[in-house]
């Protein structure tokens, strides 16, 4: 009885620090195409399949196009934000390559707490 309860107790810890890992804020700041970063920055192409490790990651396949809304800068620039169809989310730069720049002067703003959010419902807790 107590080696199961053990082993439930340590299921729960391992499960948790995933969690935890999952719902860091992946940086303070990012570069948009505008203060809102409402404008679309580029067209890239995905040059690899990508599927993220959480809710928050765009999935796509190699020869995808992808529209390009914003840079995460300074502590994690190698990810950036865009939209295939209805997905929206973050995927590694080194996955695409840029078809086409819309927007050649980049704004640096802070991120929100918004910005870390599921947009298709699914819940997504805090640090």
């Amino acid at each position: 009885m107590l080696r199961i309860l053990d082993q439930r107790i340590l299921l729960l810890v391992i499960s948790f620090l995933t969690r935890l890992q999952s719902t860091k804020v992946l940086s303070e700041w990012k570069k948009c195409g505008d203060r809102e970063c409402e404008t679309a920055m580029s067209r890239v192409q995905a040059t690899t399949d990508y599927s993220g490790p959480d809710c928050r990651y765009l999935n796509f396949k190699t020869g995808e196009e992808i529209m390009v809304y914003s840079k995460l800068s300074r502590k994690n620039e190698n990810l950036w934000t865009g939209s295939k169809g209805k997905d929206f989310g973050y995927f590694p730069k080194d996955a695409v390559k840029v078809e086409e720049v819309f927007i050649a002067k980049e704004v640096e703003v802070l991120t929100k707490e918004t910005d870390f959010l599921c947009l298709h419902g699914d819940k997504y807790t805090f640090e």
